[in-house]
């Protein structure tokens, strides 16, 4: 139940920043949290990342610190899976 509960406030999330008209385009990336759905299971679980998962990512890199400084997202970015995902995926964790 908790699972199903955190994935919900993880897709209210995405929708609110979605609809807050934050976007920012740095090479030719749209920052759009909800492409970083293919990596729902790896941040609610101890499941790898998916190769979807990693090619999101990559594509979202430019956009992470954005991601990290919205209050919304922040308990999300802050997950201890994140950086785990990161580095599966060989996208190095931003400092912003």
């Amino acid at each position: 139940m908790k699972r199903v509960s955190f994935v919900v406030l993880f897709v209210a999330a995405l929708a609110v920043s979605l609809f807050s008209g934050e976007t920012c385009t740095a090479e030719a990336a749209i920052c759009d949290p909800q492409q970083l759905s293919p990596c729902i299971s790896a941040l609610t679980s101890r499941a790898a990342p998916s190769t979807a998962c990693c090619g999101r990512l990559n594509e979202q890199r430019p956009c992470l610190c954005g991601y990290i400084r919205n209050p919304t997202l922040k308990q999300f970015v802050g997950n201890p899976n994140t950086r785990r995902i990161a580095s599966t995926c060989r996208v190095p964790y931003p400092r912003c």
